[in-house]
């Protein structure tokens, strides 16, 4: 798939990989599972960026571990630079919902540019890393209007550091993205539980 959808997805969740042990406020972590994974659109009925399918297993995900992941989207519109998203990242504590706020770009944030951020993980002219190279899935802006499919692929997850707030529990994380003129492309709620040791 990679429709922008999932990158803001991943860039979310899983983007602790890209930041190093540097940062103040993180640690180094041995295990650390998501279980009960869970999507599901949130935009508009017309909403021009749709998330169609995601499958991720097993249950829990272990990371570091092995990944096995399929997906597919597709955009009416083309996707490009200046690409805003809105992240809201909230965890159940004693039976209500908390916002969890912006710390070290990770939790409640505002992204001007996800397509900056794209260009920064991955410099133009280097190649889209695999499986997308290998299904000819783009990587950067502009994402041309169209559908978007990654066939069931495997993928290995390694150690990684995580924010020192991000404990045990439940979360649910809700992800906006916008283009120019505020106009809102697309929208994303996934919920997981996530376990560390």
């Amino acid at each position: 798939m990679r429709n922008i959808a999932m990158y803001a997805v991943t860039l979310s969740i899983l983007g602790v990989v890209v930041l190093t042990e540097k940062q103040h406020g993180w640690k180094r972590i041995n295990k650390v599972a998501f279980s009960g994974f869970a999507w599901k659109n949130c935009g508009k009925p017309d909403a021009p960026a749709v998330l169609k399918t995601l499958s991720v297993s097993p249950d829990p995900i272990s990371i570091p571990g092995d990944l096995t992941a399929s997906a597919s989207g597709s955009t009416s519109v083309e996707i490009r630079a200046p690409l805003t998203v809105n992240i809201t990242l909230e965890k159940e504590v004693a039976g209500f919902w908390v916002t969890i706020p912006c710390m070290d770009e990770m939790g409640s944030c505002h992204y001007a540019d996800a397509c900056d951020i794209l260009t920064q993980l991955i410099p133009p002219g280097q190649d889209c890393p695999e499986p997308l190279h290998t299904y000819g899935l783009p990587c950067h802006c502009p994402f041309k209007p169209g559908s978007y499919a990654l066939p069931e692929s495997d993928f290995f997850l390694p150690f990684v550091d995580v924010p020192s707030w991000l404990t045990n529990g439940d979360y649910r994380l809700q992800g906006v993205l916008g283009g120019s003129g505020g106009t809102e492309l697309g929208c994303l709620k996934v919920a997981l539980s996530l376990h560390s040791e």
